[in-house]
């Protein structure tokens, strides 16, 4: 993978001071080992359709769903999730596929075929006169946000989404079409709605980079983006034993972020950084000092790149087994790569981040307010012909009643799916799977709250 070219951006923010002690200590302080914490089971009885990375699945490779919630009723409520160069998929609330949507070339003259990485939903824009509920999808292969109209129907319509993105619009991140080839492009994303304005928060495949960008509903029915703002985070830190640690990976490769989400009541984004762990920031962006809430059982451990193997490795020669174990500095609970993130909306500012702990297929479950004190973790079972749910990418989550009496829904990547209903020598098998929020409350003793006004989204 080639270096990005660098360009001037005209809003290149300045990060203030950074907190880099983490805010929240799972079950005591950061370092302790993981695994001295009970991790509970949750299940699942519902899975979407198999997805494959091959020629005959048309290299759909499951990564990040959102929920829609319809605002009447929750049986024709939605699932969206992306696939890659696969497009979208749209399922009802039991799993069933209802629309299929390709990876079309993006609507500008150098406009190429798509690969759809996250996915999030922006509620009531004003667009050609109508009030819409749009997806936003992050385009990698054209480094621009792609969207998507809801129909109001919901499950009941005939296409539930149609692609109303307007035409010529920026890249996020890079200057021209060759850097965009480098495909160090738009990766994470998730919306934030502050009052009448609605921005997506984007962030940049292989650095530190988050941008935001305002969303332009037009008067013809398209929308488009302006305003874009970046902002790095760092790719280093300064260890308490006088050391700096910079995460291992590639030449030219940073260590990113992809799993977003903001807590809409005010305004704080939670932003998964895979090899590092959970940051909190205030939006607008620069507006505050970004904090660590926790970080990954191998944050400080020094590990050196192998060019022949392609793989980084302990550079005093023990295994990553051994190198977590003596660690004085990793967290408990995320085991890189700390990826999917979203936000459970509570009664007044209470509620949760959730994150997906992909090394161990397990999620950590934070508290939205204070220091973001950890309250479980868990595991998702599958029951009923229905395979566990193994390395977790994206998430989502919602708490108001999404079909079949759930008191709320969480909806997870899986990969590799296992289940049955795998065809032998296909290409990559991802899918994804539904919990019922009220499981995942009853197990760790969490706040159930159905009530629309949690999240301001929902009006």
């Amino acid at each position: 993978m080639r270096s990005p070219r660098r360009a001037a951006l005209p809003a290149l923010l300045l990060l203030p001071a950074v907190a880099l002690v983490p805010a929240s200590s799972a079950w005591g302080h950061p370092g302790h080992g993981h695994g001295g914490h009970d991790v509970a089971t949750v299940t699942t009885d519902v899975e979407t359709p198999v997805l494959y990375d091959d020629d005959e699945g048309g290299n759909a490779s499951g990564d990040d769903p959102a929920i829609w919630v319809h605002p009447d009723d929750s049986d024709e409520s939605l699932v969206l999730a992306t696939a890659k160069e696969g497009g979208l998929r749209v399922y009802d609330t039991e799993g069933d596929e209802l629309q299929s949507l390709a990876a079309d070339p993006a609507p500008r003259a150098d406009g190429v075929a798509g690969r759809y990485n996250n996915v999030d939903i922006a509620y009531g824009l004003e667009v050609g006169g109508a009030t819409v509920d749009v997806a936003v999808v992050s385009d990698r292969y054209n480094d621009q946000l792609r969207l998507f109209a809801v129909d109001p129907a919901g499950a009941d319509a005939d296409m539930p989404l149609t692609e109303i993105t307007a035409p010529e619009q920026p890249f996020l991140f890079q200057p021209d079409r060759e850097g965009v080839d480098s495909e160090q492009t738009a990766y994470g994303l998730a919306v934030w709605q502050d009052g009448d304005d609605a921005y997506a928060v984007v962030t940049q495949e292989g650095t530190t980079r988050i941008a935001t960008a305002r969303l332009v509903p037009g008067a013809d029915g398209t929308v488009g983006y302006a305003d874009l703002e970046h902002l790095d985070l760092p790719a280093s830190f300064g260890l308490p034993d006088g050391t700096t640690w910079t995460p291992c990976d590639e030449p030219g490769v940073g260590p990113q972020l992809e799993g977003l989400s903001v807590d809409q009541r005010t305004g704080t984004l939670y932003a998964g950084q895979e090899d590092v762990g959970l940051w909190r920031l205030q939006l607008p962006l620069g507006s505050g000092a970004p904090t660590l809430v926790d970080t990954v059982t191998d944050f400080g451990v020094h590990d050196a790149y192998d060019a022949e193997t392609e793989e980084c490795a302990p550079a005093d020669g023990s295994s990553p087994e051994e190198a977590v174990a003596a660690n004085p500095f990793g967290g408990d609970l995320l085991t890189a790569d700390a990826e999917g993130v979203d936000v459970y909306h509570g009664p007044g500012r209470a509620g949760y981040v959730i994150v997906s702990s992909q090394g161990d297929d397990t999620y950590a479950v934070y508290s939205t307010t204070g220091r973001n004190k950890a309250v479980g973790t868990f595991r998702v079972a599958g029951t009923g012909g229905v395979d566990d749910v193994n390395g977790s990418d994206g998430l989502a989550v919602t708490n108001r009643p999404v079909g079949d009496d759930r008191k709320g829904l969480l909806v997870t990547h899986d990969e590799p799916e296992t289940g049955a209903d795998v065809e032998d020598g296909r290409g990559d098998a991802t899918g994804f799977s539904y919990v019922a929020w009220d499981d995942v409350a009853d197990e760790l003793d969490l706040v159930v709250s159905t009530r629309a006004g949690n999240d301001p989204r929902f009006r």
